[in-house]
């Protein structure tokens, strides 16, 4: 597995770096947040074959990137204009995908660009940062204490997401399946997961990692189920990068 990990916050910008082969912390394992440092920024591992696009900034260096390492497993001798035409088509792939990511709010976008066992994985998530509203419930003295009241509230009867554990904290995970939306170019139905995830010493400001998958074309199908099980695997690798006091 490859890890990413970035500085800042604002954009919650991620940078690859190198990593061990595999790394599977328990969540409960991940070290305590210290709410006093500052966050610098996110890691996380990714599965072989995963790759990152910034969406604010770097987008296009990082697309170009991505067509390259594609097209180096095409046939050397295949001709110049048809490898012209595949670059031209996957480059405007990734830039619909960067720009719904960017138009949503989100500030990376991951997704497969190799063949597993010669299937095509369709499946992609988008880490984005976000400002929820503040429940009524909530007191003033809450929001400037923590998130956990929050997360509770998500959590709660009210809320349709259950509870997590994410880099040592409280977190709120929400699953569904979407129906298929001609109008919005989704021609199939998705199966959806979003982690919501308090960002340490900001109590209204939220990491939204959101991950969709089409499986199989049958999104209640096992096949998305496997690719969820994934998703959450790389969640529990995620933790915050912090700063000195």
């Amino acid at each position: 597995m490859a890890e990413i990990s970035g500085n800042g916050v604002a954009g919650l910008r991620a940078e690859r770096a190198d990593a061990p082969a595999e790394r599977a912390d328990a969540p409960d394992a991940a070290a305590p947040v210290n709410v006093a440092a500052p966050v610098t920024g996110y890691s996380l591992v990714l599965p072989p074959g995963w790759r990152r696009i910034p969406v604010q900034h770097g987008t296009k260096a990082a697309i170009r990137g991505i067509v390259d390492e594609v097209l180096r497993r095409y046939p050397k001798d295949m001709p110049r204009d048809k490898m012209t035409h595949y670059r031209i088509e996957i480059e405007r792939h990734l830039s619909d995908l960067a720009r719904r990511a960017r138009s949503s709010g989100g500030v990376d976008l991951y997704l497969p660009i190799e063949y597993v066992h010669g299937v095509t994985i369709t499946a992609s998530f988008v880490v984005s940062q976000v400002t929820l509203p503040v429940p009524d419930t909530v007191t003033d003295e809450q929001v400037a204490t923590g998130s956990a009241e929050l997360v509770a509230y998500l959590t709660s009867a009210e809320g349709n997401a259950s509870p997590v554990s994410v880099a040592g904290g409280p977190a709120a995970r929400t699953e569904s399946v979407a129906p298929a939306d001609p109008g919005e170019q989704m021609a199939f139905g998705s199966r959806r997961v979003d982690y919501v995830i308090p960002l340490p010493g900001h109590p209204t400001r939220w990491m939204l990692a959101a991950f969709s998958t089409i499986g199989d074309g049958d999104p209640a199908g096992q096949f998305a189920k496997l690719l969820v099980e994934l998703f959450d695997a790389v969640m529990m690798t995620f933790r915050w990068n912090q700063g000195a006091q």
